[in-house]
């Protein structure tokens, strides 16, 4: 019944706490498919690079447009002042003697008006919590994956330059040839090229991270309103 409750749901949804990506708890199984996958990454292939992770990518972030759009938005307004108007003529209900059978059939009808729609609200509101539990799970899914691509990514950068980029780089200092420094500086650029993309999927990892909470907050809110109107 608070007008104000989309504005407390985004706040706060702002004070979720970010989850480091190396924090996030991989099973035995998750992390050697991690260690197996990062062993394919070919940082010189620039396709590859182009479109690492960008299909778990596209679905999270196709899914953060349009998942709570999905969910039909109730005008708890609308219910607030149907409970308030129930509460009312309850309330305002005078048991005079010559109006008893007038006030009740009216009272009676507007009970039974009021009631239906409420119902009817009812009957939405647990549809839509029950859509949120699944809209949950997805999160989940796509937060999983985005973070395995991450990890995956981060420990073959790691691995390349700590390797192959110094072996290219001290070669080039030893031998003084310009296409041993220019081909240093091209793994380099690679480098950082592939650096850039595993940036990107951690903002729309980000934006996983922010759905969970808001998610729940609108579930919680919806299960209150249910509950009101039981």
């Amino acid at each position: 019944l608070d007008p104000a409750a989309d504005e407390k749901i985004v706040e706060e949804s702002k004070k979720a706490t970010p989850v480091q990506v190396e924090d996030t708890p991989l099973s035995p199984e998750e992390q050697k498919m991690v260690n197996d996958f990062a062993e394919k990454i070919d940082l010189t292939n620039s396709q590859m690079v182009l479109q690492y992770g960008a299909a778990s990518q596209k679905k999270l972030s196709d899914f953060s447009e349009t998942a709570l759009s999905r969910v039909k938005t109730q005008d708890m307004g609308e219910t607030g002042e149907l409970i308030t108007g129930l509460i009312a003529e309850l309330q305002g209900f005078d048991a005079n003697a010559e109006q008893l059978k007038t006030r009740y059939d009216s009272a009676d009808k507007n009970v039974e008006r009021i009631k239906a729609k409420l119902e009817d609200h009812q009957v939405v509101l647990m549809k839509d919590i029950a859509m949120l539990d699944k809209m949950y799970e997805y999160n989940l899914v796509y937060f999983k994956e985005l973070t395995m691509y991450i990890l995956a990514g981060k420990k073959k950068l790691a691995d390349v330059r700590a390797n192959e980029l110094k072996a290219a780089q001290e070669k080039a200092q030893r031998t003084q040839l310009p296409e041993d420094a220019q081909a240093a500086r091209d793994l380099a650029d690679m480098c950082d090229r592939f650096e850039k993309k595993l940036y990107d999927l951690e903002l729309t990892r980000n934006v996983s991270i922010q759905m969970g909470p808001q998610i729940r907050l609108i579930q919680s809110n919806d299960t209150m309103m249910a509950e009101k109107i039981q």
